[in-house]
């Protein structure tokens, strides 16, 4: 599987960058119990997850604190669809105030 990524020209990479991301294009993948080579049922199975699940969203950074991020974590696995969807009600409930 090939992967490949561009920069959208608002980067500003040093000399020094631009050769290492050169020497990368012929670097081979690297592959262990952490991150192994998908097989195609591997990627017939993320392709359907995306599906089932696709993101409907705009990226956003959020700063918050690690008691807070403790308790969401504790919420489970998907504590960030968690976290999203409060703060949509949050946002709704505040809008919602005259």
């Amino acid at each position: 599987m090939l992967l490949e990524f561009e920069l959208d020209g608002t980067a500003v990479l040093t000399s020094k960058e631009k050769r290492m991301l050169a020497a990368a294009k012929d670097l081979p993948p690297v592959y262990d119990e952490d991150s192994p080579e998908l097989t195609e049922d591997m990627e017939r199975a993320f392709a359907a997850a995306r599906k089932a699940k696709p993101y409907h969203g705009e990226p956003l950074t959020l700063y918050v604190s690690a008691a807070t991020i403790e308790k969401a974590k504790a919420l489970g696995a998907d504590y960030i669809t968690i976290l999203s969807r409060l703060l949509d009600k949050a946002v709704d409930e505040y809008r919602a105030v005259p």
